[in-house]
């Protein structure tokens, strides 16, 4: 016959029914000795042994289904002002360039391959990891394709260089028919690297405006997209990024104004969250900071 246990129809197989059992005797013995209910318990019990491994058995295939969901964790972060993998960042031409102190780093994230997709098992261990972060694919790939993923991302960098250097040498008034800016990041992808690259071409030309830099000395760190017109833009997995910042001595992080209630989000002790716009507010927050005067925080 067929019972349900805990919401699953399960096979009770034996299992007679106790309205046609033979009437019990008038001095009956112990619970323990009664046929009625040592017949009843033996297959119900193998019955509730059968559903559990059922429902342990589906539960372990559908932690092993694939979701559209993309893994990330804290990734490198690159000084606009240095070199990455043994290059200079920024290579300015036709204008006088400043040396600098202090850092300007640019953040990233590091994340699973474009088209791998998530399995649930890993998805809930990421849930209860600071170190980690769930995203929806397309938010972190727009293709899937992994030859199409790195062609994206590779254009969205070169985009966000041209709008840094656009931004950049408009808020310094200066012509980019005169001066010449070259950016390489390696093979690090996509436009949030915008604000601290236009940060960096700042400082290397005019620095703070008074013959010193815009970091004061300090490791700056910060994410965000730019338009030409210098307006900073969100980006994803802020508080991954704030975690890569405090690793590599970031004490400042600029961000998105939009984002703060994000990049609070587990901050690393010791790490200042500052609200940005606009690049022109980004280099006032900076000098502000250098000078000891008042400056938001998220």
């Amino acid at each position: 016959m067929l019972r349900r246990w805990g919401g699953l129809v399960c096979l009770d197989a034996g299992v007679s029914d106790p309205l046609k059992q033979p009437p019990l005797s008038a001095a009956p013995k112990a619970p323990a000795a009664s046929p009625l209910r040592a017949r009843l318990t033996a297959p119900r019990t193998r019955a509730l042994a059968l559903c559990g491994v059922l429902a342990a058995a589906l539960f372990a295939v559908a932690g092993l289904v694939p979701l559209p969901y993309t893994l990330t964790w804290p990734g490198t972060t690159a000084d606009v002002l240095g070199q990455y993998q043994g290059k200079p960042v920024l290579t300015v031409t036709g204008a006088p360039a400043r040396s600098t102190e202090g850092q300007l780093r640019m953040v990233t994230i590091s994340a699973t391959n474009p088209g791998e997709r998530t399995t649930l098992w890993k998805a809930m261990s990421a849930w209860f990891d600071r170190g980690e972060a769930v995203l929806p694919s397309e938010a972190v790939y727009p293709q899937s394709d992994p030859a199409k993923a790195e062609q994206v991302t590779a254009q969205q960098m070169t985009q966000s260089q041209d709008s840094a250097t656009v931004a950049a040498l408009a808020y310094l008034h200066l012509s980019s028919d005169q001066v010449k800016v070259t950016v390489d990041l390696g093979d690090i992808g996509g436009p949030s690297a915008g604000q601290m690259l236009a940060l960096g071409i700042v400082d290397e030309l005019a620095g703070d405006g008074q013959g010193g830099d815009l970091s004061g000395g300090k490791v700056i760190a910060g994410t965000g997209t730019i338009d030409a017109d210098g307006t900073v833009g969100a980006v994803g997995g802020v508080p991954l990024k704030t975690q890569a910042a405090a690793r590599d001595g970031a004490t400042v992080f600029l961000v998105p104004k939009g984002e703060c209630t994000d990049a609070k989000v587990n901050t690393p002790a010791g790490l200042r969250l500052v609200p940005v716009t606009t690049l022109a507010g980004a280099v006032d927050a900076l000098k502000a900071l250098k000078s000891g005067g008042q400056v938001p925080s998220c």
